[in-house]
């Protein structure tokens, strides 16, 4: 099928991706809209808003647009500024983990609205001097604030991002959106969780109650009822 991007919406004018729920997996199909109302925002359960830019990569300026991610779950993060203080301690968490996601096909990006000039400065500073070296995820500049504007975490009147966390799936899909205000940081247990819990839903089309984790219950959604939400059927997974 192909990648529900909002990039596919300017190659057909008027139209937009829709989403089924359920059956699981999701499944994009289209329905014709008037072109005023197509909208780049970031909805959860629709197509994420396509996205394109220069990102600094294991040191070097490279071209990075989300459809490079089709096929793969995507954990797409804003953060302030370079430079700071909260911002080095998530980036680094989440680049010191990084192979635990591309264990389960997926990758993560972390967007601001610096220069990629100051992100390679930033890479290229060592950590006990505030800086993020080594880092193994790519760093994309909004220098123009397009991208953050379009997921909706743009502070005009500072000049920068709150701390938003977007995860997409790999249908393109937005499936889980974390707004943080400035002081305080993201998990990378918890981002992790919620990655491992949606694609678990894809391969098995049960939900996953509060708290789950692998190799925990889940309920299934078919005759799902009261009886059943206050303790009935529930299945042990098997995980493979």
């Amino acid at each position: 099928a192909p990648f529900p991007f909002h990039v596919e919406l300017e190659a057909r004018e008027g139209e937009e991706w829709e989403v089924r729920d359920p059956p699981h997996p999701r499944t994009p199909i289209y329905r014709t809209m008037e072109s005023e109302e197509l909208t780049d925002n970031a909805i959860v359960s629709k197509p994420a808003p396509y996205w394109e830019g220069t990102a600094v990569i294991n040191g070097e300026f490279k071209e990075l647009k989300l459809t490079d991610y089709c096929g793969k779950y995507l954990v797409f993060f804003f953060y302030p500024l370079d430079f700071t203080f909260v911002c080095p301690t998530e980036i680094i968490a989440f680049g010191d983990r990084i192979e635990e996601f591309r264990s389960i096909n997926t990758e993560v990006v972390a967007c601001s609205v610096d220069s990629q000039f100051t992100h390679l400065a930033w890479i290229n500073t060592d950590r006990r001097q505030g800086g993020i070296e080594p880092i193994s995820i790519p760093l994309l500049s909004d220098l123009n604030h397009q991208i953050s504007k379009d997921y909706g975490v743009y502070l005009e009147d500072s000049g920068h991002t709150l701390r938003g966390l977007f995860i997409i799936d790999d249908k393109g899909i937005l499936r889980q959106i974390t707004l943080n205000d400035l002081p305080v940081g993201r998990s990378v247990d918890e981002t992790l969780r919620l990655v491992q819990a949606f694609q678990y839903t894809d391969k098995h089309g049960e939900v996953c109650p509060a708290g789950w984790k692998p190799g925990s219950e889940t309920v299934r959604q078919i005759d799902f009822s009261v009886k059943r939400m206050a303790g009935g059927e529930k299945k042990k997974p098997t995980l493979g």
